[in-house]
């Protein structure tokens, strides 16, 4: 089992920049990706950032609607995820929610919620115009 606490969520103003961090505890080594996650009110929740953990080098995956804004980094023990925020836009409102996989489960791409087992409670994002 993996436990996963995100914190960072906070209201801003539409160009700020905020840091959100998901720490993982309990069986971490068998942890292959991360990725962060958000949905919005009425809105299906979608993927946009992602980073390969398992051996060798990590490896990050953006989506084009944060590419250049936002960017995932690891602590030094690599069971701490972070997602630095900037530029900042109404539209990235969300519940923001890291999640953690092992890489066993059948996905489309690593964007799709279905490849992760494991979920944090999830961090509120408000970006006001």
């Amino acid at each position: 089992q993996v436990h996963l606490v995100e914190s960072g969520g906070d209201s801003v103003q539409a160009g700020g920049s905020l840091r959100l961090s998901c720490a993982a505890s309990g069986s971490t080594e068998s942890i292959y990706f991360m990725g962060w996650f958000r949905q919005a009110p009425g809105k299906e929740r979608e993927g946009f950032a992602a980073i390969y953990t398992g051996p060798g080098s990590a490896v990050t995956y953006y989506t084009d609607s944060v590419k250049g804004r936002f960017t995932l980094s690891q602590g030094d023990t690599r069971n701490t995820l972070y997602l630095q925020m900037n530029s900042l836009e109404p539209e990235d409102t969300a519940m923001y929610y890291c999640a953690a996989g092992t890489g066993q489960r059948p996905r489309a791409t690593v964007y799709d919620p279905a490849g992760y087992e494991y979920w944090g409670q999830g961090t509120q994002v408000t970006v006001s115009s």
